[in-house]
């Protein structure tokens, strides 16, 4: 028999800790991408390396999810999210320190082991601290709170570059001193995942998820792949297409690209809230391929306002594919297996979020922005319309 946990004070202010910090760590994701032109400009490097910086973060953000991505399954989730955060603030301050491409590396490379660690062990936390008189409620803020993040990381970096003096100093400042406040934080949560064996076996690479929920995964997975890759196009070249194809070069309009996908993104999951995971991601690929498909006509043209509106469509449906698929799966861990299980899930969704932006980027030079947005646009059509043919031909529920 299951001895019932009471749910106290301490588990509601800990569920508001993790959502925080799942917020501040992809505002902390979205806030350097405002910074990427005036950088590349004073620091004088090329365009394949700048994709060096952007891979550099997701090669061992991977690394880390494939190998310690499930390590607070055995060491508890309150050291493992102390030591992300702490390690997410020594990033930042190397990359508001750094001069050279070679510091810039090195900032992203230890970013990408901090939010791998974060990353998977927040999400656990956040459905091991569900409240019992809001179930499902993890699944939504696990898809909503994120979208939220990069929203206001993205649109806040560029405020802040108009009006202030010394904006990068003052962005990464502030993201370093929350980032060392919830370092502390943590350890006041309650802990859902005591100690046990197996942490050594578990450090082998590998995706590991439990057996009742691989059919699952894998036929969510295209709709994961379509929306996450959709995040990849406009966190990398968002900001180049409103400069070079309308003109735009205010850094809060070219900010307000990923403010507008994620913002779309987190309303379209929480209207979708009451709806069942087939309907979600029927809706969520559908709002992508039909959005995205517009988006790429509203450049043609070019009209910023057809652009605008076609990235809200595709906004609605990079948040719900992901929604939907949580919506699913989630049901299906146990408290002991949730680490690996966002380990597993979360390699996917980053390695959808990250070889196109790779591929992408090399291909810049030689074909140009309009023919790689273009490219790289028709192929999440391509992805969305199979991942909703997919849900809709193999799924029930």
């Amino acid at each position: 028999m299951q001895i019932e946990i009471p749910y106290t004070a301490r588990h509601r202010a800990g569920f508001a800790i993790v959502l925080i910090g799942l917020m501040l760590m992809m505002a902390s994701a979205s806030a350097p991408s405002p910074f990427y032109p005036v950088l590349q400009h004073d620091i004088g490097f090329s365009d394949p390396a700048l994709t060096g910086i952007f891979a550099v973060y997701t090669v061992f953000l991977l690394a880390t999810l494939l190998t310690a991505g499930s390590c607070s399954d055995h060491l508890g989730r309150r050291p493992v999210l102390s030591v992300g955060f702490a390690g997410l603030a020594l990033s930042l301050l190397v990359f508001e320190q750094s001069t050279t491409v070679e510091g810039l590396l090195i900032a992203r490379a230890i970013q990408g082991v901090a939010c791998a660690l974060l990353l998977s062990t927040l999400s656990a936390t956040i459905v091991d601290l569900e409240p019992p008189s809001n179930p499902g409620s993890a699944a939504i803020v696990n898809s909503v709170i994120p979208l939220i993040g990069l929203a206001l990381g993205a649109l806040a970096a560029g405020f802040i570059m108009t009006v202030a003096a010394t904006p990068k100093q003052d962005v990464f400042g502030g993201l370093i001193l929350l980032c060392l406040v919830l370092s502390a934080a943590t350890w006041g949560l309650p802990e859902t995942s005591p100690r046990h064996e197996g942490l050594l076996l578990a450090l082998r690479p590998r995706i590991g998820l439990p057996p009742r929920a691989r059919a699952a995964f894998w036929q969510a997975a295209p709709a994961i792949i379509a929306g996450w890759a959709t995040g990849g196009l406009y966190l990398s070249l968002g900001a180049p297409i409103v400069a070079q194809i309308f003109g735009l070069h205010s850094t809060l309009m070219q900010a307000f690209v990923v403010t507008l996908l994620s913002g779309m993104g987190a309303l379209a999951c929480y209207l979708a809230r009451h709806r069942t995971p087939r309907q979600i991601t029927l809706g969520g690929t559908a709002a992508l391929s039909i959005g995205t498909a517009l988006t790429l006509i509203g450049m043609a043209l070019p009209s910023l306002p057809l652009y605008l509106v076609a990235l809200s469509v595709a906004g609605m449906g990079f948040g719900t594919c992901f929604y939907g698929a949580l919506r699913t799966l989630i049901p299906l861990t146990t408290p002991n297996e949730r680490g690996e299980f966002f380990a597993a899930i979360l390699t996917l969704s980053y390695t959808a979020f990250g070889a196109p932006t790779l591929i992408a980027g090399l291909l810049l030079p030689q074909l140009g922005l309009t023919v790689t947005a273009v490219g790289y646009g028709v192929m999440i059509v391509l992805l969305a319309a199979t991942a909703g043919l997919t849900r809709k031909f193999t799924a029930t529920n």
